[in-house]
């Protein structure tokens, strides 16, 4: 079956196993780095199927592994930030929000030699609690976000916020919501990550045409960790565990099969921003 003609975004949130799972940043030492490999991985996934992502480094990563992200860059990706240190929005204070962006921005625009568009919080925290950030993403000079998802989760989700790409009221900053289903008067998420591996791949195939058939762009996003089966296992509390392990070893063929199904393009280039 041919792809669809219109692209849609591909984002890789690219952090390493650990650091999405709220340990403090002070503690990550402790831990077997593995973002060079899985890394790799993703990008050689990516190459043979010729298609090109928007990857949200996060800071932390990029001051450790600067020819890494280079590496990214080179083979034809946007780069974009993550944050720093991976710690919710709106558990921070307005200045520390600012504090951290500002050095995760600097640094990957010192290794690129390029301007930073985009955004993504870490756990998608933009939520009614931190609009705040918008403000603050918008007078660093970034011109897109990628941030909020229209669901409602535990730690993250504006249920009731638009689902698709928009000029945020106010701002010229532009906002490309993750992707969800329509389902009896809710919003199913169905953009990527945990739920990529939770659902079956033909309904998430299904779900995803759904939502293209009029035209309007996805957003699809993964971790370089969930095509490492291998990464070390932590005892964690249930709820986290059970999404964070769950179908690993599925992931990268899943993606293989999307790469097939579905046109990518950086975020940028879908928004038309620049």
């Amino acid at each position: 079956m041919e792809k669809p003609p219109a692209p849609h975004a591909l984002t890789i949130d690219f952090e390493d196993w650990y650091q999405g799972l709220e340990i403090p940043v002070g503690d990550w030492d402790r831990f077997e780095s593995r973002i060079e490999s899985s890394g790799r991985r993703v990008l050689q996934v990516l190459a043979e199927s010729k298609t090109r992502a928007t990857f949200f480094v996060l800071g932390y990563v990029a001051e450790r592994h600067p020819a890494l992200v280079k590496e990214i860059r080179a083979a034809g990706h946007e780069i974009g930030t993550h944050g720093y240190s991976h710690t919710l929005v709106y558990q921070q204070s307005p200045a520390l929000f600012r504090e951290e962006l500002t050095r995760s921005v600097r640094c990957l625009e010192d290794q690129t030699g390029e301007r930073v568009l985009g955004h993504r919080a870490p756990f998608f925290s933009v939520t009614k609690q931190s609009l705040w950030a918008l403000d603050v993403i918008q007078e660093l000079g970034l011109v897109y976000d990628s941030s909020i998802f229209p669901v409602k989760n535990y730690r993250y989700g504006i249920a009731d916020a638009p689902r698709w790409p928009h000029t945020l009221d106010g701002r010229p900053l532009r906002e490309f919501p993750l992707t969800t289903l329509r389902v009896l008067g809710l919003n199913l998420p169905v953009a990527g990550g945990a739920y990529f591996r939770i659902y079956p791949y033909w309904f998430t195939r299904l779900a995803l045409r759904s939502v293209a058939a009029p035209g309007r762009p996805l957003v699809f996003y993964l971790h370089p960790w969930e095509i490492d089966p291998d990464h070390p296992r932590l005892p964690l509390p249930r709820r986290i565990a059970a999404t964070h392990y769950f179908n690993l070893k599925a992931t990268e063929g899943r993606l293989r099969r999307l790469l097939r199904d579905f046109s990518f393009a950086p975020m940028s280039e879908v928004l038309g921003v620049h």
